[in-house]
């Protein structure tokens, strides 16, 4: 057997899925009767719920593209775990691709190689732990500081906005320019037509999704727009592969 996809790793990964979904039904009910004790109304309290699980579908969509994207080099295993406690798409992606490329590999072929696997799980981990334990001491004052900062006025506020998108746009860009240019820490690369056309898709179908969105004022949607337009790049790809000839798919430049 795969040893990313051994009987220990789905041991552990059950293990994880446990605490985790545990811990959450604990202060579920311990929200709930503190909130009983309150006064507050029970409907306002399902409704409350309701609209808590609704909100969480949008993420789940996310985090699911993301184990995906990942399943591919590390198995399905890692990811889930990973996922399942802490981690979104730019990161889990940027330290696995980091960690894998320091040693000569690339996350679009399976890792084979037991110590490769072993040192990026300690990439995605450890990365994740560093900002846990800031938390705690830096939080509550870097909190306090960034919002005087961005609350003074409109133009303060948009300019918080714009500097957050700008931070997600740098991080995005990465990929996209390495889809284009196809280069690997170790000279080799794979950029051709599928990841070209893949990126194009995706992007074709979020400007779509963003612009009906804008149009018929579909608020409720937009958090969707991301990971379907990702699901909708996913797709074509597979379609791509099996209608196309295997000279043009397997095509590449770099």
């Amino acid at each position: 057997m795969d040893f990313k996809e051994s009987t220990f790793m789905y041991v552990l990964a059950l293990g994880v899925v446990a605490f985790v979904t545990l811990q959450s039904v604990f202060f579920i009910v311990k929200s709930w009767k503190h909130a009983k004790e309150l006064g507050i109304e029970k409907e306002k309290l399902k409704n409350t719920v309701v609209s808590s699980i609704l909100f969480t579908v949008a993420p789940a969509i996310s985090i699911l593209a993301t184990v995906i994207v990942l399943a591919n080099a590390l198995g399905i295993v890692l990811p889930w775990i990973r996922l399942t406690v802490i981690g979104n798409l730019a990161y889990e992606t940027t330290a696995a691709q980091t960690a894998v490329e320091a040693m000569g590999g690339t996350l679009t072929s399976s890792i084979t190689d037991p110590q490769q696997f072993s040192t990026v799980a300690w990439a995605m981990t450890i990365g994740s732990i560093a900002p846990l334990l800031m938390l705690p001491f830096v939080c509550k004052k870097l909190q306090n500081k960034i919002g005087k900062a961005v609350n003074k006025s409109e133009g303060a506020a948009k300019l918080g906005d714009a500097i957050s998108a700008a931070a997600f746009i740098g991080i995005i860009s990465a990929f996209v320019a390495r889809a284009i240019a196809g280069t690997t820490s170790d000279g080799a690369g794979n950029a051709g037509f599928m990841s070209i056309s893949v990126l194009l898709v995706a992007v074709i179908a979020m400007v779509i999704l963003e612009t009906i969105c804008k149009k018929f004022n579909l608020e409720k949607l937009r958090p969707f727009t991301m990971p379907i337009a990702m699901f909708i790049g996913m797709g074509a790809a597979m379609l791509f592969e099996a209608v196309l000839p295997e000279t043009v798919t397997s095509f590449i430049w770099r």
